[in-house]
């Protein structure tokens, strides 16, 4: 039987928050974008909290801890809400999590080198690219601790589904609920394709069936 991140993988993020939308659960994170490759990221959650460093110096380098701590597949998401004129994720840690066999990075926030993460094939989603440094200007305060994605409550654990489309995120005490109401969701849009298929008009198709599809 597949994995719950398997069968994560096999959706895309709008059928999810058609999910979310009919279970009454919040998850879709706005303003989030595809920064670095193609590839759909699916997995769980291993968080990290960026915050100003006004003068404090931080005992490593942010992101670093949650890198060597997560286990291949997991996908590392930052709350980088202090400062917009700052990278918080770069090229170096790009590389760590693609030899680490991580499935990607989402920051609420901007990061950089954005070219070596295309070069190293590892996805990062966030709401941009800047070239500065967060020398200086942002430390990591904490790890593997609950974190907020547009004000969404992340927690390690929950699971995460990134696409061209945008982020979702599915809190972990009911991700097998919401995961199958989407399965069940993505059956019904593939049989109103079908029927398109067969020469059904899209009027038709549609009709009444979209608008009804997240009734129970």
């Amino acid at each position: 039987m597949s994995s719950l991140t398997e069968r994560l993988a096999a959706l895309d993020t709008c059928v999810l928050s058609d999910a979310l939308d009919a279970l009454g659960v919040t998850g879709v994170a706005e303003g989030l974008n595809r920064l670095a490759t193609t590839r759909k990221v699916a997995g769980r959650v291993m968080t990290v909290k960026l915050e100003e460093a006004r003068g404090r110096t931080a005992p490593r380098h942010l992101c670093t801890a949650a890198v060597d701590a997560a286990a291949p597949g997991d996908v590392i998401v930052v709350e980088h809400h202090a400062r917009a004129d700052c990278a918080g994720w770069g090229g170096i840690l790009s590389k760590a999590a693609a030899l680490k066999g991580l499935s990607g990075t989402i920051i609420d926030g901007m990061a950089r080198d954005i070219d070596e993460a295309e070069q190293f094939g590892y996805p990062v989603f966030g709401k941009g690219g800047i070239p500065r440094t967060a020398r200086g200007r942002i430390i990591e305060t904490e790890y593997a601790t609950p974190i907020t994605v547009d004000g969404i409550t992340v927690t390690p654990g929950d699971y995460v589904l990134a696409d061209g489309t945008g982020v979702v995120f599915v809190p972990a005490a009911r991700a097998e609920e919401i995961v199958a109401k989407a399965e069940s969701l993505q059956a019904r849009e593939a049989a109103m394709i079908a029927a398109l298929e067969r020469g059904l008009k899209v009027s038709d198709v549609m009709a009444g069936t979209y608008e009804r599809m997240l009734e129970s």
